[in-house]
């Protein structure tokens, strides 16, 4: 592999597969592709000596027929986890769906897809409008004819999630936490194994055509993640289980405002399905991964979260 292409290399998993594809070449190894439409949003990885940030807008067919040229590998990490049926369809649907003809067309055949937990094998039988077009977005990436191999991670935590920080920053503000889908149940999964698990497939030919459900060792309720972020930045409040109706009403009040709603009436649907592993698929052993335990990682990056730290849960709010 001497180029690579990373659709979302920018963001959370996509910083940690490119520090990892870096680290295991010593600087030396393929070039690594990561379109963004604006280059300070992938600032953190200019100082990684053979990743190549481009401005460019994947939307556009012409601009991702150019990205595609000359590599041997693709990966898309592309995903939403709000937003309107229409923009569900576009992101998990209809950029596979472009991004497979466009590698037919490059002649580019490998390509590495991150899809979700939960993913039903038929898109009818998906509660919410995300599993329903994750499992779509599958399906037309499985028809192209191209090298293709699936992993399907639970929520995934790490220093710059947006999962167990928010959580935490919430509980330093906050005298209790209202939480509806307190008995939701997730694997959570270390981003670094993740990315872990996408460097293997990328190096070994004989995962094509496979699937892999990326999870942790442990199944948590989302009572008891939100209970491991307080504790672990040092702010436990007392969690109120909320009915999924007041939920409902929630988010519907929430939908009223501008940018992303915390919990959606969609994230609501997806919870009723388990965000665990279905045993049904190899999962991180069969590619000689040990999952990191959640306990092991947490304490190491919500532990160290200063005074002014309360105020994030307000700067993420304002910039939404």
């Amino acid at each position: 592999m001497k180029r690579c292409l990373i659709l979302g290399g920018s963001g959370f998993v996509g910083r940690a597969l490119c520090e990892q594809l870096v680290a295991l070449h010593g600087g030396g190894g393929p070039r690594i592709v990561v379109p963004t439409r604006r280059r300070e949003h992938a600032k953190h990885l200019l100082v990684l000596p053979t990743v190549d940030v481009v401005e460019a807008r994947i939307a556009d067919d012409a601009a991702l027929n150019q990205l595609l040229m000359g590599c041997d590998a693709v990966v898309n990490l592309v995903a939403i986890l709000h937003g309107s049926a229409d923009e569900f369809e576009q992101v998990h649907v209809g950029l596979p769906r472009r991004l497979a003809a466009a590698c037919v067309r490059a002649g580019v055949r490998r390509l590495v897809h991150v899809s979700a937990l939960g993913v039903p094998e038929d898109p009818a039988d998906a509660p919410s409008d995300y599993l329903r077009t994750k499992s779509a977005g599958e399906q037309v990436l499985r028809s192209a004819g191209l090298d293709l191999t699936v992993l399907r991670p639970s929520v995934m935590f790490g220093e710059h999630d947006r999962f167990l920080n928010l959580f935490a920053s919430m509980q330093a503000v906050l005298p209790l936490v209202p939480l509806v889908g307190a008995e939701a149940r997730f694997q959570p999964v270390w981003v670094e194994d993740v990315a872990r698990a996408l460097v293997r497939c990328l190096v070994d030919s004989g995962t094509v055509g496979d699937l892999y459900e990326c999870a942790g060792p442990r199944v948590c309720t989302l009572a008891e993640l939100v209970r491991l972020a307080g504790q672990c930045s040092g702010h436990v409040r007392p969690i109120v289980p909320m009915p999924m109706v007041v939920g409902r009403i929630q988010s519907a009040l929430l939908a009223w405002l501008p940018g992303e709603p915390m919990m959606s009436a969609d994230n609501l649907k997806s919870m009723q399905v388990p965000n665990v592993a279905s045993g049904q698929w190899p999962r991180l052993e069969a590619l000689g991964i040990t999952p990191t335990a959640l306990e092991t990682v947490a304490p190491t990056y919500l532990g160290q979260k200063s005074r002014q730290d309360h105020l994030n849960f307000w700067r993420a709010w304002a910039r939404h």
